[in-house]
């Protein structure tokens, strides 16, 4: 029984008291006893606080939930562009903030919706950082290369994804210039 129909229940018993005791009369009074007067009393209840959250999927709040997955590719974009610059005997730093940051990934809250954004993230921060333990292990260069390149792949996978939770068409650059070329003025 809510309060609302519990409230309710108690007004209606003491309005019926008050009728039934004005409408009986002592037998030692011989003076009939004035006509009952009916009160009103008028219960308001306060609607419930709304406790519905809303839907993470929802085309109006799905842009808000890729960005909390992005925030953590930005920062180990961020800080893999650091680690690929340092030398082999100074990477075990760069390596324990690149996995601290796919932990912290890893236990972000994710919807369902973003369940493919967020597999292809994890699996390129796994792919980065395996490649680097490899290099400061002293693996060969066709084993460091073989994970750079699926690294790259798993980072397209995710933009790929990412534009299209997003709205976004994504167009392929017309040339790629590398960093043997200096571009012209």
């Amino acid at each position: 029984m809510t309060f609302k129909s519990r409230a309710l229940t108690a007004v209606l018993f003491l309005l019926t008291l008050s009728l039934l005791s004005a409408c009986v009369t002592s037998p030692a009074a011989a003076t009939p006893l004035p006509s009952p007067q009916i009160e009103y009393i008028v219960v308001t209840a306060t609607p419930p606080p709304a406790t519905s959250t809303p839907d993470p999927c929802a085309p109006e709040n799905i842009e808000a939930e890729v960005q909390k997955i992005h925030a953590y590719m930005r920062e180990f974009d961020d800080a893999s562009t650091l680690a690929a610059n340092r030398p082999r005997e100074e990477l075990a730093a760069s390596i324990a903030d690149l996995q601290r940051i796919r932990r912290a990934a890893e236990d972000q809250p994710t919807p369902s919706c973003l369940a493919t954004l967020k597999l292809y993230q994890v699996s390129h921060m796994n792919t980065v950082i395996n490649t680097l333990i490899a290099f400061m292990g002293g693996a060969n260069q066709a084993t460091v290369d073989q994970g750079i390149a699926l690294a790259r792949d798993q980072h397209d996978r995710y933009t790929l994804e990412l534009a299209r939770l997003l709205g976004i068409t994504v167009e392929p650059a017309a040339t790629i210039v590398s960093p043997s070329q200096t571009p012209s003025p």
